[in-house]
């Protein structure tokens, strides 16, 4: 089986936000003083386990888990060790992971041990100092140090950068330099206007097109067909050994091809990243509902994703999105 939206987008992409906490506080993310959620209004392990079985059984190859950082979340390998079982007997393909990489250097041996074989991992500058501010506490070692055992277990790793206005934007050159000698593909991606944390959305943002611009001077880009499933446009360039990758969700809108549903954790299911609807599944799950009925109102989910998002950011208007991103999910 294969479902599809009603616009006829094959959905074979699952992400899921396994916790809305985090180890860290960064200031695009989050606010420096979160309230989290009560550990009850979270979905459990067997019931995130529950939901992916039956979106796997309606035909999704690719499960990313996604956080706040999902490698805080107690007894995590073992969600993931028993969804790795089931790519052997079922449509699932591949699990993968979005990380701040903060705990990678504990995690990476288990991770490639249950079946992860490419992981992102959010970093937004190499500088020690300017990564404990946009972070606020969190120390640059402890992902450089991540980064370099996922590859000693040959997990392969891609960078996500989000261009920060004012903070890394003379950064983006060296930061492709270092992906480089690493042979790490990097992705640089525009800031969205989930909910407003200690600064708004619109003093933070920096269109990618000028981004592009900047690099294509200097290292002269050539389209790429590479893709991974995700919204990144990839480029190569003679000058580098890796691909460079370009999310653009404001200034070059990339929801024609898109594939992919979100879980937050509490249970939400987000059609769209950038719409405010969803089906609550935390209720289902906790009432005597079957597979049957999940499976229905996974499908009723679909028969209503938009065709495209709506954000915006501007000093006049209040971000659309009225939720942060550590509860959704990257």
């Amino acid at each position: 089986m294969q479902i599809t939206d009603q616009f006829l987008r094959k959905i074979n992409y699952l992400r899921v936000s396994v916790t809305d906490r985090c180890d860290l506080r960064c200031v695009y993310c989050m606010k420096e003083k979160m309230n989290f959620l009560p550990k009850n209004e979270v979905l459990s392990l067997e019931e995130i386990e529950r939901l992916c079985d039956n979106f796997i059984d309606l035909g999704v190859e690719k499960i990313r888990l996604t956080g706040g950082e999902p490698l805080v979340r107690k007894d995590i390998i073992h969600l993931i060790k028993n969804l790795n079982k089931k790519k052997s007997i079922s449509n699932l393909k591949e699990i993968t992971l979005t990380t701040n990489g903060s705990l990678l250097k504990k995690f990476a041996k288990e991770l490639k041990n249950n079946g992860i074989n490419r992981i992102n991992v959010s970093l937004d500058t190499i500088i020690k100092d300017k990564y404990k501010e946009i972070t606020r506490f969190g120390n640059l070692n402890n992902v450089l140090d991540g980064i370099e055992e996922a590859k000693k277990n040959n997990i392969k790793v891609k960078i996500n950068t989000v261009v920060f206005k004012n903070f890394n934007e003379n950064q983006i050159s060296d930061l492709v330099n270092w992906a480089n000698k690493k042979l790490i593909n990097i992705t640089f991606i525009e800031v969205m206007p989930m909910n407003d944390t200690d600064m708004p959305r619109h003093m933070q943002f920096v269109s990618l097109e000028n981004v592009y611009k900047e690099l294509d001077k200097k290292f002269k880009f050539e389209n790429s067909d590479y893709n991974t499933g995700g919204p990144s446009n990839y480029y190569v360039s003679k000058n580098l050994d890796i691909k460079v990758g370009f999310i653009t969700p404001l200034s070059n809108n990339f929801c024609a091809s898109c594939n992919r549903v979100r879980i937050s954790s509490t249970g939400k299911l987000y059609m769209c990243l950038g719409q405010n609807d969803f089906i609550d599944f935390r209720e289902i799950l906790r009432t005597d509902r079957s597979d049957d009925y999940i499976k229905e109102k996974i499908k009723f989910a679909l028969s209503i994703k938009p065709q495209r998002h709506d954000f915006i950011i501007n000093s006049k208007v209040k971000p659309y999105i009225n939720r942060f991103m550590n509860e959704t999910g990257g």
